[in-house]
């Protein structure tokens, strides 16, 4: 009696298992791979191992356990839905979808004839998908700057990128105008969808065996867990991974650390303001509050956030690192406590020197430094507001200076100690700001620029910008009370504020709450 065989692979980011006999004909074998991949008679399906290597689709085919899945491609799917490249290749003068045609009847007939595929038709299939890469390419990630190109490492195009007609339909466009003129910002759900491409774009969904709903619940339960309120809301969640995600591409991250620990950071940024109530860690103590009590006045905030972003993994629908080891898990859970915790800004001066002291000597297989480098990265990405184009940072400033607001009216209700950077009648936006960016933001962007130089234009150069004009509203400012006043004082104006009372306030701030 034949045994039964059960294989475990990913196809699409999608976890699938096979389940035959041993003695099963080959085509049988094939067509369940092929029903999987939901591709056509025609398709060329390739199967790879965890080492990366192809092997046959066979009943002799090993089984294995979903730790050890193996990757499913469908790498000739018909050539009708690839318009794009077809019609961009037919203005340049010849016929790429015929070109492809007679590329697949032979691999088929090969397939056919030989359970072995002749390296040189490798080489002319990667070619083939290498150029039409190439005729489809885009840049992406938005503002920042950044693009990666399609034809990069497996020749797999970014899910950020989809292939469609060249020319959009009257009616596409319309609908789409449609949405504009009525879309005021980006909907919540849309944002769930742009961090689940991260996931996809980083390859996480194989790498990790995490699958498509597990994931979406997971985001969902996020979503639900920030609260509604001016600045520590879902909106910042997405902006703090944005940024994370955007400098895990620029710097080459994946090719300096450990894949466990890219999904780490993106994660701890997800994860990094989980129900944030709108008051800071100055008020917690202060007030008393039940968190203050609980984690004993230390970052009463974070070790909140970090607390609810394990509570949500804890059930396993919500469990992105579910199929991961005890050990794996281990690694990531004390990673997102290390990270999450770093955000607070009381620690901004301890974590900045212990970077600065490794610099000279920094180096990618030291885990203590990585440690502090995903430290850093991440206290980069929560306070990188002004390293974005102003009409996107003006606003969030306008919405932290409401929930700074917020605090100090309540600290005035309650008798509690007022600080003095959130109320409203001593601060302005361009005097919470010119202080902040040059004894805090600046320090910190430099120190990582250092090991990073590329990314000075993306992060220093918008910054400076900003602390410009930051600098020129303050002293509009400043000339209006005078004028008001009639006070002598106008040789004061455009004089740098005295550096060493400025930096000595900033310290008391940061001391005292978390941006």
């Amino acid at each position: 009696m034949a045994t039964t065989k059960i294989i475990y692979f990913v196809v699409d980011g999608r976890p699938e298992q096979a389940e035959f006999p041993s003695d099963c004909p080959a085509q049988d074998v094939k067509e369940v791979f092929r029903a999987a991949a939901e591709a056509g008679p025609y398709d060329i399906l390739k199967l790879y191992n965890t080492k990366g290597n192809m092997i046959n689709i066979s009943p002799k085919l090993e089984s294995n356990i979903r730790q050890t899945q193996y990757k499913l491609e469908v790498v000739a799917a018909d050539c009708k839905t690839n318009s794009l490249g077809s019609e961009l290749a037919a203005a340049l003068g010849f016929d790429l979808s015929a070109m492809e045609k007679r590329l697949q009847a032979l691999e088929k007939k090969i397939l056919v004839d030989s359970a072995d595929m002749p390296s040189v038709m490798y080489e002319m299939r990667n070619r083939v998908e290498s150029f039409r890469d190439k005729l489809e390419s885009v840049e992406h990630l938005s503002w920042l700057g950044l693009f990666k190109e399609l034809t990069e490492g497996t020749n797999k195009p970014s899910p950020f990128y989809h292939k469609r007609s060249l020319r959009k339909t009257k009616e596409e466009c319309q609908q789409v105008m449609e949405n504009y003129l009525h879309m005021r910002q980006w909907e919540d759900a849309e944002i769930m969808v742009l961090l689940q491409l991260m996931y996809i774009d980083l390859d996480f969904m194989s790498k990790f065996n995490i699958e498509i709903e597990v994931l979406q619940q997971f985001l969902f339960e996020v979503y639900r867990h920030y609260n509604n309120i001016p600045f520590h809301n879902f909106k910042h969640c997405f902006c703090v991974t944005q940024m994370m995600y955007g400098l895990i591409w620029l710097t080459d991250l994946q090719n300096k650390m450990d894949d466990i620990d890219i999904l780490t950071m993106l994660t701890s940024a997800i994860c990094h303001d989980l129900d944030h109530p709108g008051y800071n860690n100055a008020y917690q103590i202060n007030a008393r509050t039940e968190l203050a009590l609980r984690y004993n006045d230390i970052s009463p905030l974070e070790n909140h956030h970090c607390s609810v972003a394990f509570k949500i993994l804890e059930k396993s629908d919500n469990n992105i690192f579910r199929n991961l080891t005890t050990e794996q898990f281990k690694r990531i859970r004390e990673g997102m406590i290390k990270c999450v915790l770093a955000t607070d800004m009381a620690r901004h001066n301890e974590i900045l020197n212990q970077f600065r002291s490794i610099m000279p000597v920094f180096d990618f297989n030291n885990k203590k430094h990585k440690d502090v480098l995903t430290m850093i990265i991440i206290k980069v990405s929560d306070i990188s507001n002004e390293a974005r184009p102003m009409d996107v940072a003006e606003p969030w400033l306008d919405c932290l200076l409401q929930e700074f607001f917020n605090q100090s009216d309540m600290e005035k209700l309650e008798g509690l100690p007022v600080s003095p950077f959130m109320d409203r009648d001593k601060v302005t936006k361009p005097s919470s700001q010119t202080g902040f960016i040059r004894f805090v933001l600046l320090p910190l962007f430099i120190e990582l620029a250092n090991l990073f130089p590329n990314l000075e234009q993306h992060i220093i150069d918008p910054v400076r910008k900003a602390l410009d004009y930051y600098t020129e509203m303050e002293n509009a400012l400043e000339m209006e009370k005078l004028n008001r006043t009639g006070s002598s004082q106008s040789d004061k104006i455009g004089k740098p504020v005295e550096n060493q009372e400025e930096s000595k306030r900033v310290q008391i701030q940061l001391s005292q709450t978390k941006p």
